[in-house]
């Protein structure tokens, strides 16, 4: 069989079984759930249009081959190691690629095996409820005939995308270089609700900072987690358009998808740009949290050390006032023993020399903290 020279480029991954997609005519009935299966969808097209929806693998293989020029686009979720060998023995798919779409958890790249092109890219979602970003991988199988996706989360859905295409049989009649652009314009897309939820969640942090909720420093980690993982997820779609935009004249690409990828690596700067933009606000934030928190510990120990100065002073004066007290109560206890032999108690001097003892040590006393400053 002849295959056409393909465009090397990006992709998505699956659909949910609830949303399986119709024909453009809508007389075509959807995928029924096969046993075991991780398949969603399976349509055969010819010049833009879906001639047939396979039940099975096996099917879709039979007619795909039974007219020249079919396309067949085949959408899996989470699928075993089992179909994908069979695919692979099908469409002489690579095995480094087969094991990369088993096991997932790649970084978004884009990889030719001979006429087959391997895609991978990470969808984001942002989820109100929990105020944070989701990420799905999507995994993409291109050949001149064939457009296999395969999904390992629940998101994204590409019912839409198929949809979209099949309203727009010129569009799909291109091949699958134009199922590329779809896939890879829904994913950009896609991206730009989490711009916005990620926004509003600075400008909610910016609140919790100058109002001084404690729990803020934990939210501004996390969001910055966020962040950078988007920013892998975005940033390396950059240099995979710029490969794209690099084999148009080799690969022939219609002057349409031309202007239709360009579009789309535009968005892809303009959301790079914007995710920096928000990873160095948070960055700079981290800084005025830290200063402000700085400045509530000095506040603080500044009130402190204020309190502790003011109940200093309060236990100079109850000392100094404790121990003007003492000496004359010292000397009247002492002559307070009622002895036998007491100096001067026989003596009519005795009593005034007493009392001259107690108001001359308390005077004594009283100037000597008053010049220190306690009273």
């Amino acid at each position: 069989m002849n295959r056409r020279r393909l465009l090397p480029s990006l992709g998505r991954a699956g659909m949910r079984p609830a949303e399986r997609n119709l024909a453009q005519d809508g007389q075509i009935p959807p995928v029924p759930p096969g046993r075991g299966s991780s398949l969603v969808d399976a349509g055969v097209y010819e010049r833009g249009r879906r001639v047939s929806t396979p039940g099975s693998l096996p099917e879709t293989f039979r007619q795909l081959r039974e007219r020249e020029g079919r396309v067949a686009w085949i959408g899996l979720y989470r699928p075993a190691e089992e179909e994908l060998d069979e695919l692979a023995r099908e469409f002489d798919l690579h095995e480094l690629a087969v094991e990369d779409a088993v096991h997932a958890h790649q970084r978004p790249k884009l990889e030719r095996y001979g006429d087959t092109l391997f895609v991978v890219l990470r969808a984001a979602r942002y989820v109100d409820e929990r105020e944070e970003v989701e990420f799905g991988e999507l995994h993409l199988f291109i050949g001149s005939d064939f457009v296999i996706t395969v999904r390992h989360a629940e998101s994204p859905d590409l019912s839409v995308v198929r949809r979209r295409m099949e309203d727009d049989p010129e569009l799909l009649a291109l091949g699958t270089e134009a199922v590329l652009y779809a896939v890879l314009d829904e994913v950009v897309d896609g991206y730009a609700p989490v711009l916005r939820g990620l926004e509003n969640d600075i400008d909610e942090i910016e609140d919790q900072v100058f109002d001084g909720d404690p729990a803020v420093s934990r939210r501004i980690y996390e969001l910055s987690r966020e962040v950078q993982d988007f920013q892998r997820a975005v940033v390396p779609l950059a240099g995979m358009l710029g490969r794209l935009t690099a084999g148009f004249d080799k690969y022939r690409v219609d002057l349409e998808l031309q202007r239709r990828l360009r579009d789309v690596a535009d968005h892809v700067t303009s959301v790079a740009e914007r995710i920096d933009n928000y990873r160095i606000q948070l960055r700079e934030i981290l800084t005025v949290n830290a200063t402000l928190v700085g400045q509530r510990q000095n506040e603080e120990m500044r009130s402190l050390t204020e309190a502790s100065y003011a109940q200093s002073e309060e236990v100079k004066k109850i000392s100094s006032w404790a121990a003007i007290l003492f000496a004359p109560s010292l000397i009247g206890g002492i002559y307070g023993m009622n002895f036998a032999n007491m100096p001067g108690t026989d003596h009519v001097w005795g009593f005034w020399l007493a009392m001259g003892l107690m108001i001359g040590l308390s005077i004594g006393l009283y100037a000597a903290f008053k010049r220190r400053g306690w009273l």
